[in-house]
């Protein structure tokens, strides 16, 4: 069996592939100085609960944090006997190379989004993942990954209005019943929501403008549900895009290693 990790800079996600369907999927904070053993007794203790016992023979890593990839490179030999395939590695193949410029180097959920979305849906993509960043990332018809872009994370842009102005509180994001609030609670919520909304359907216009091709846009990330509810924003979500991104992946070194 394969033991998908994804980590990135608020959580990391771990996720047991049979070969078919995904068993079980974890769901940890990224601590940089967590060690093999912890992760370990958290990940042990979680699949004897579920009551799986899975014969994990293969590991794949994709990490935006580097500092934690040692501990889970430690973990994956110590506990599992095998040296995991980490994404974004020279060692790790991937199905289509990026086309971007000359000494680039492209976040590695960014690649596994890729070949996850590709595999899914064809090309002339765009994949808009609502994690720490709001990233979109522009799929080729072929499959490549052809540049892309970054926009704070919703969550970042609440609490930064927090950080910033005094008088602001912290607020969750949710979709307001209407545009124009009547407290202060109601304002933020709708600056940040519909703010995030234009933004979505500026960006993926101005992309489609730029590619000059019909695209799909796609959506994954924590909070992508969520803009599911703005009406033709998307035309599907995926809720273990870049889990199953990272089971491409494997699949795709194991047949030309």
């Amino acid at each position: 069996m394969l033991l998908a990790i994804d980590c990135g800079n608020t959580n990391t996600v771990f996720s047991i592939w049979d070969g078919e369907k995904f068993l079980c999927t974890l769901r940890t904070s990224t601590h940089h100085a967590r060690t093999a053993d912890a992760y370990f007794t958290w990940f042990s203790t979680l699949i004897n609960h579920y009551g799986i016992k899975p014969d994990i023979t293969e590991v794949i890593i994709s990490s935006t944090v580097p500092r934690v990839v040692w501990n889970l490179r430690v973990f994956a030999d110590r506990f599992f006997d095998c040296r995991p395939l980490v994404v974004g590695k020279p060692e790790c193949l991937l199905p289509h190379k990026p086309r971007v410029d000359a000494g680039t180097q492209v976040g590695p959920d960014r690649l596994v989004n890729t070949a996850g979305a590709f595999d899914r849906h064809g090309g002339d993509l765009i994949v808009v993942d609502f994690g720490t960043a709001t990233t979109f990332d522009v799929v080729a018809h072929d499959g490549a990954y052809v540049g892309g872009v970054i926009a704070p994370g919703v969550n970042l842009s609440l609490e930064a209005l927090h950080l910033a102005a005094a008088a602001l509180p912290h607020v969750d994001i949710s979709q307001p019943q209407k545009v124009i609030g009547t407290n202060t609670v109601e304002c933020m919520q709708s600056g940040v929501f519909w703010g995030y909304v234009g933004l979505v359907r500026e960006i993926c216009a101005r992309i489609k403008g730029e590619h000059d091709r019909p695209m799909k846009v796609i959506s994954t990330g924590g909070l992508a549900p969520l803009f599911e509810q703005a009406a033709d924003l998307f035309d599907a979500f995926e809720e273990d895009l870049t889990m199953h991104g990272l089971t491409v992946i494997h699949a795709y070194n194991k047949e030309n290693s």
